[in-house]
């Protein structure tokens, strides 16, 4: 993926933003999922965009603000699909415990 330019860098990070804090948030006690605080979804996304624990591929924090423009696509792209109902929120959360699991053992 070439890098974004800026404007459209900054729009993907607003619209994280706007996932994890609010958009996501709102429709998950009525979809009955797992989680429900912005920072979880923070997590479950960055943690299935990279394939493990974000902060082993993300070295420095805000992850989102730090994350390669292919690593916050990807997990934006997940969000989008939360958004619309069609990611299992169970099992990418799952998936993230799991990674956090594994490596902390």
């Amino acid at each position: 993926m070439p890098p974004l330019a800026p404007a459209a860098r900054a729009a993907l990070e607003a619209e994280w933003l706007a996932l994890v804090r609010h958009d996501l948030p709102a429709v998950a006690v009525p979809r009955g999922w797992p989680i429900t605080l912005d920072h979880c979804f923070a997590r479950v996304l960055l943690d299935n965009a990279v394939g493990g624990c974000w902060y082993a591929a993300i070295p420095r924090r805000p992850a989102y603000r730090h994350a390669t423009d292919a690593q916050l696509a990807a997990a934006v792209a997940l969000g989008r699909q939360a958004a619309a109902g069609t990611l299992d929120m169970e099992g990418a959360n799952a998936r993230s415990l799991a990674w956090r699991r594994a490596r902390k053992a």
